[in-house]
């Protein structure tokens, strides 16, 4: 059985689980300013505390011991442009899973029941499709040869041998191979979210060949050849998605057309109906995910693909056993010497046998590398060679059985119990390319090639198995739009195909420039196997190409307009992002302290004294680095800043949850006072709720003042209790009674004092004398300062709580950014036709901040205008 993983955790705060906001009215639990801050307030989150993100049986306690954090500065009047603490970008880059044992075995199995649904249901019209009326013994071995040399070089050499090695973090798909260029070359421009998931990996010049060093030159210098690689992935995941509307209308046709086998009277609209039905069920399973699916649907495609290995030892066997000399390659050359351009047409029925192989490199993601391998070679492979060489061996006697090559050599007595097989077969045929079409629509969104919609990770121990609701639905209704339409798999057929070629022949020309450009392999070694497999994939693909005027211009058309919509969508993502640039500096290029340490805009933003707003600003902050847009226009636009302002920021990452001491990354900005940033991080398994999110953001900045203030000083506690907890465990190191801590307000600054008597008197205030027993004894070790909590010896930290405390009590303001944008009006018509699609396609699909569920009077929008 597979490893096990953590469960998922979540970011949540219970209504009776959030820190009493202190009441500057409540004289009992404060001192001059009335802040009354809950004891433990330094600790790691536990029952009656603000947490976030909890792990739904226990809460860890790590946190404190995570990271070492920069000291602080010690001179208040230096500005330092520094965001202190800032290391949350390390270490959180997707990363390629390995699997080994029973857990590869497990997934290679799974890969049987979604991958080889298509390529594996072929031998039911491939033999029907390539011939035209029943051929003779030398034109049947010659097109059993060319079948089986196809499989051969088409999917085992070149698909699973070769481009299933070039994967992008273990992601798979022609975009995947684009993706994986631009790590090794700078031919794109990059979203500044998604710069921080990303591993650069360019090698030195000095390590790759002269001709490899001048081909990445070359493209990195072309725009022509860099809007050409993006083209062509984006065409690569439109084709796809035209047969995953395609696909399952055909499989699911055929499939109940099969019945017509045994009921010749069933009507045509009976036929449809039923097919739509099925339609509708197979797409309403998928939420369900593709673990649960390829375990169900495995067996069938197992039984499925033995049946025919079975059958085909037993015409082999029966019949005629001469036609295995069709594995000599000398027949594949002889059909295409004799047949020539009846051949050259003939290959459009014969490509049928591999229809299929572009969604097993794009479904890589869901099941990985030795996984696809082992169950190709081991039964898939073995069981479809042994199929058409069994029915070859049938015709061969009867040539009228080409017609319907699987059912008419089926041996006696299995008629009906292959029926049932080769139906359910059929249904499930299109999970291959389902599967697939959510595994390139989720790459694609990542290098905002389409707007974002919702994925659904549906497994935390594969983490690459999806699914996508939008776009199931979106399936479900072209796939039954086009069953009604079409009605018969024959007109249907015509469509097919095409595609499939034009994606081949990508995904060879793309891993050709991985293996020069990645693996840095010498052009004479890389030259030769794309020279045959390009030669190979041209023949189909030019074949194929006589079936537009008879259907093809369909899936042709409909993937033409899809990549129109990607590349717009990319096209207005960028100015968008060039754009937003201009509002994304270091702190100190917007404010700067005067000689008497008071804040100002810069010079560039007018000079303007600032202004101090009491209160707790949250900005929420959309890529995690540098300023946030929002907050530089609330402070340009209102010229002042909140007395304590936090960019928050959540940052998803690529694994099922994050551990407890990684998940929350606090920094300080030393250039504003009282200004910090919080990034929390969390996995696609963790849920996301937060009632009262200035809880959370406030307890976790007072940790982090704490801890620095710790590490600054070289501090150890030690905690002792008088009696044990019910769960016996020692309270975290760092736990202070924040309520003995005074403030003193004076004319514009904060100072903090505190003696061991007033401390003393002040948790007398706060709480009973048998409480104050059962408190725990800290025993201070280091720089000799006694019993006083560490955020008391130092009057800076104490002043920077005090702050923050002060912040809090006052006024919680969520400021959020609205932005609008506009096309400039100087740009072309074309462009500003462009440009104009493109930003209502955005006002549409915009996500919205309501899913924090955040208090909305609280609720700050600063509106500001961008042209692009």
């Amino acid at each position: 059985m597979p490893a096990k993983v953590p469960p998922p955790a979540t970011i949540r705060i219970a209504k009776d689980a959030i820190p009493v906001r202190p009441d500057p009215n409540d004289k009992a639990h404060g001192h001059s300013t009335g802040i009354s801050i809950r004891p433990g307030a330094g600790d790691e989150p536990r029952a009656g505390m603000a947490g976030g993100i909890y792990h739904t049986r226990s809460i860890s306690r790590a946190s404190f011991d995570r990271r070492s954090v920069n000291r602080l500065s010690t001179d208040p009047h230096v500005d330092r442009d520094v965001e202190e603490g800032d290391e949350w970008r390390d270490g959180h880059e997707k990363k390629k899973q390995v699997f080994r044992g029973r857990t590869l075995l497990w997934l290679a199995y799974q890969s049987v029941g979604v991958i080889y649904g298509d390529i594996g249901t072929s031998p039911l019209y491939v033999f029907s499709s390539t011939f035209t009326n029943s051929p003779s013994y030398d034109d049947l071995v010659q097109v059993l040869s060319v079948i089986i040399w196809s499989l051969t070089i088409v999917v085992t050499l070149k698909y699973v041998l070769i481009i299933l090695r070039a994967d992008n973090e273990g992601e798979g798909g022609t975009f995947s191979c684009y993706s994986l260029l631009t790590r090794y070359a700078n031919i794109t421009e990059r979203d500044p979210r998604e710069e921080i998931g990303v591993r650069m990996e360019r090698h030195l010049s000095v390590d790759l060949r002269s001709p490899n060093r001048s081909l990445r030159a070359n493209i990195e210098k072309s725009p022509i050849t860099r809007g050409l690689l993006k083209t062509i992935g984006v065409l690569a995941v439109s084709m796809v998605m035209s047969d995953g509307v395609l696909t399952p209308a055909q499989s699911v046709l055929g499939a109940v057309q099969g019945l017509t086998v045994v009921r010749p009277d069933i009507s045509r609209s009976t036929v449809i109906g039923v097919a739509c039905a099925i339609l509708v069920l197979l797409f309403a399973i998928q939420p369900l995910g593709t673990t649960k699916l390829a375990t169900t649907f495995a067996p069938i495609v197992i039984l499925w693909l033995g049946f025919n290995a079975a059958f085909g030892i037993y015409n082999l066997v029966y019949f005629d056993w001469s036609v295995l000399k069709a594995f000599s390659p000398y027949y594949a050359f002889r059909f295409f010497s004799e047949q020539q351009t009846h051949g050259w047409r003939m290959l459009g029925g014969i490509l049928l046998a591999f229809t299929g192989v572009e969604a097993l490199f794009a479904d890589l993601g869901a099941f990985s590398l030795h996984a696809i391998q082992l169950s190709w070679m081991c039964y898939t492979y073995p069981c479809l060679l042994l199929a058409y060489v069994g029915q070859a061996a049938f015709i061969s006697r009867k040539p009228e059985a080409y017609a319907n090559p699987f059912f008419n050599s089926v041996p006696p007595g299995m008629l009906y119990p292959s029926l049932v097989v080769a139906v359910l077969a059929a249904i499930v045929a299109s999970q291959a390319i389902i599967t697939a079409t959510f595994q390139l629509v989720s790459q694609i969104m990542k290098l905002s090639y389409c707007p974002q919609v919702k994925v659904v990770h549906t497994s935390r121990i594969f983490h690459g198995q999806l699914y996508v609701p939008f776009l199931n639905w979106l399936l479900m209704l072209g796939s039954i739009l086009v069953t009604a339409v079409y009605g018969d798999t024959t007109r249907l057929g015509n469509a097919y195909g095409v595609c499939v070629m034009f994606v081949t022949f990508f995904d060879t020309c793309m891993v050709t420039l991985v293996s020069l450009v990645v693996w840095r392999l010498s052009p004479w070694l890389v030259f030769v196997p794309w020279l045959a497999f390009a030669s190979v994939d041209g023949l189909y693909l030019s074949s194929a190409l006589t079936k537009v005027p008879d259907g093809a211009w369909f899936t042709l058309t409909l993937s033409g307009i899809l990549a129109c919509v990607f590349l717009l969508w990319r096209f207005g993502k960028e100015n968008q992002w060039r754009a937003e640039a201009e509002d994304r500096f270091k702190p100190t290029q917007l404010v700067r302290r005067d000689e008497e340490n008071r804040l100002h805009l810069t010079e560039k933003w007018g000079g303007d004294p600032l202004s101090v707003i009491r209160g707790f600003g949250i900005f929420f902050d959309k890529t995690g680095v540098l300023t946030p847009a929002v907050f530089t226009h609330f402070v340009s636009k209102f010229v002042a800043v909140t007395d304590v302002a936090v960019f928050f920021h959540l940052h998803p990452v690529e694994m099922p949850t994050v551990a407890p001491e990684e998940r929350y990354a606090v920094s300080h900005f030393t250039a504003v006072p009282g200004c910090y940033r919080l990034v929390i991080k969390h996995g696609f398994m963790d849920e996301v709720i937060s009632p009262d999110l200035a809880a959370l953001i406030y307890e976790q900045v007072r940790k982090f003042i704490i801890r620095q203030a710790k590490e600054r000083l070289g501090v150890v506690e030690k905690v002792v209790d008088e009696e044990d907890d019910d769960d016996q465990q020692e309270p975290e190191e760092g736990d202070v009674t924040d309520a003995a801590r005074t403030e003193e307000v004076t004319s514009g600054s904060t100072t903090a004092t505190a003696t061991p008597d007033t401390a003393s008197a002040n948790v007398a205030a706060g709480s009973s004398s048998d409480e104050k027993s059962k408190m725990p004894r800290r025993r201070g070790h280091g720089l000799g300062t006694g019993e006083l909590p560490v955020e008391l010896r130092d009057d800076r930290v104490a002043a920077e709580l005090a702050r923050l405390d002060r912040a809090y009590a006052a006024k919680i303001m969520y400021v959020v950014g609205k932005e609008q944008m506009k096309v400039n009006s100087n740009s072309s018509i074309g462009r500003r036709v462009a440009l104009a699609t493109f930003l209502w396609i955005r006002d549409n699909t915009r996500a919205k901040i309501a899913n924090l569920r955040l208090a909305m009077d609280r609720v700050v929008e600063v509106g500001f205008v961008k042209e692009i």
